[in-house]
């Protein structure tokens, strides 16, 4: 039975000197990735973490984390990678549905955490191995083994972004782990000579399982960056020497929307993946010279969809992979036609390739996973031919005069505003009753917006009901470490008093 762990293993076996992880602090290679995951073992079995015991992590991203996540894997612990941003109530919520009574964090994160014994990283790792270090483990390390018998017992759980509510822990196997990559690096047609730069969280599947696994499968290198930065991304892109790089949510318009530069294209990437895909990804190719695939996917059911070689439909998120299925079904739970607008639904083709469930919430997982099935809560549409188009979340829509509005739609067509850096959609209390649409908006550095123009802008694009009411110029939106817009803050924030209203004499 394959896991992390014994591909980590197999890969110092044969290819130690090549570097595994490349971070701020420097380089990893295979050899010393697993020389160090080995102490972190000896150090947690010390503080008594045997098989089965969730232990939490509060980290930034590092080749030490990247070493506790392979000792607890191999001691087939519980890995429970935390958001940072995490305080309060919200990481009481995160150490109580994992079970965490240990977390190794980050001196500086220890604080926060109430309410369970707290180990230093570093204290964990102890120092980097030196170059060319072989383990020295007391425990041998499994092998490789194959995927015949895949190992579907919970290995790590990540949670869920919790951008519109509380966030569930998805209890993913060590079948998922490395099957993740796997399929991920045979989609896109990953190397050994690849180095894959993500400025986005170890706590989340950009980086965990479709960078640092997507690298383990064919022995490439996993650049980890701190955090997304528009003005050092390119800069940190041509000093890691990436050939690869994903982008999510906002980034690659953030990306787009600054000023050209002469060095635009002085590096050497040879693919860019992730999502959405925007109307002017072709000029974005031409301006960079990046090829750009679009994937579909989350967390609780993998990454069913991508966009094929050299192929690409517009609006649409990618075709459906041979490993999975994906249906589309009505409010009733009966199939969409071809082309009909409903839920996603999804499957693995072989066990362990989606979530085992919610940890810790029966009713929760119940409610989502049925026969295999994860239902994803976004709605979409397919055609014959298995390509799937995305349409938004059913949780992120608004419900005015008898039309459900997908916010996704509505940011897309207030974002395609030459002025508009960012938008977040959302819902807002109609005196009509069901809801009023309002954008919160940031414009380009540089740049002035007039919310009166950006409904105009909605309306000479877009359907008339999908035009904002209401309009808030800000200076930024709030964010997860993951750059994904903070919804509940800003229904809580609302309309105020800087808020511009269409209705209101102008």
């Amino acid at each position: 039975m394959t896991t992390l762990a014994g591909l980590l293993a197999a890969a110092a076996a044969e290819a130690g000197e090549r570097v595994f992880l490349r971070t701020a602090d420097g380089d990893t290679t295979y050899a010393q990735l697993l020389a160090w995951s080995h102490a972190a073992e000896r150090s947690l079995r010390g503080l008594g973490v045997g098989a089965g015991d969730a232990v939490a992590v509060l980290a930034g991203n590092s080749a030490e984390q990247v070493a506790v996540w392979f000792a607890l894997n191999r001691m087939r612990a519980l890995h429970a990678p935390l958001n940072t941003a995490l305080s309060g109530p919200r990481l009481a919520h995160a150490l109580r549905v994992s079970g965490a009574r240990l977390v190794v964090a980050d001196p500086a994160l220890a604080p926060v955490v109430e309410g369970a014994d707290v180990v230093d990283l570093r204290d964990v790792t102890g120092p980097r191995p030196p170059v060319g270090a072989r383990s020295a483990a007391t425990v041998p390390a499994p092998s490789a083994g194959t995927d015949d018998e895949p190992d579907l017992d919970t290995a790590t759980l990540l949670f869920t972004s919790g951008t519109t509510g509380p966030s569930k822990a998805c209890a993913l196997s060590h079948h998922y782990l490395v099957r993740a990559g796997q399929i991920h690096a045979a989609a896109l047609g990953l190397r050994g000579d690849d180095v894959l730069y993500c400025p986005f969280p170890l706590f989340h599947i950009d980086a965990a399982t479709l960078t640092v696994s997507a690298a383990l499968a064919v022995r490439a290198t996993a650049a980890l960056d701190v955090r997304f930065s528009a003005s050092g991304f390119w800069p940190q892109v041509r000093a890691t020497g990436a050939t690869v790089f994903n982008f999510m949510g906002a980034t690659l318009t953030i990306l787009w929307k600054r000023d050209p530069e002469p060095g635009d294209r002085d590096h050497r990437v040879r693919l860019a993946w992730g999502v959405p895909m925007p109307e002017w990804a072709p000029a974005f190719e031409e301006r960079f010279g990046v090829p750009l695939r679009q994937v579909y996917g989350l967390t609780d059911a993998g990454v069913p969809v991508y966009d094929p070689p050299g192929e690409r439909r517009p609006g649409a998120a990618g075709r459906v992979l041979a490993e999975y299925e994906v249906r589309v079904v009505r409010p009733d739970g009966a199939d969409a036609g071809p082309g009909e607008q409903g839920e996603i639904l999804v499957r693995g083709l072989e066990p362990g390739l989606v979530m085992n469930g919610y940890h810790g919430d029966p009713d929760a997982t119940a409610r989502t996973l049925a026969d295999g099935w994860v239902r994803t809560g976004d709605l979409g549409a397919l055609d014959l031919d298995g390509w799937l188009t995305f349409h938004g979340r059913l949780s992120d829509s608004i419900r005015r005069r008898g039309e459900n509005i997908s916010c996704f739609e509505v940011e897309e067509v207030v974002g395609s505003h030459p002025d508009v850096l960012e938008v977040a959609a959302l819902g807002v209390p109609s005196e009509l009753t069901e809801e009023e649409v309002m954008v919160f908006l940031v414009p380009r550095p540089g740049r002035t917006v007039r919310p009166q123009e950006v409904r105009e802008h909605a309306l000479a694009h877009g359907p008339a009901y999908m035009a904002p009411r209401y309009v808030e110029v800000v200076a930024a939106l709030p964010k997860t470490p993951t750059e994904k817009v903070e919804k509940v803050a800003l229904a809580a924030r609302g309309v105020g008093p800087g808020t511009w209203d269409a209705q209101a004499p102008q």
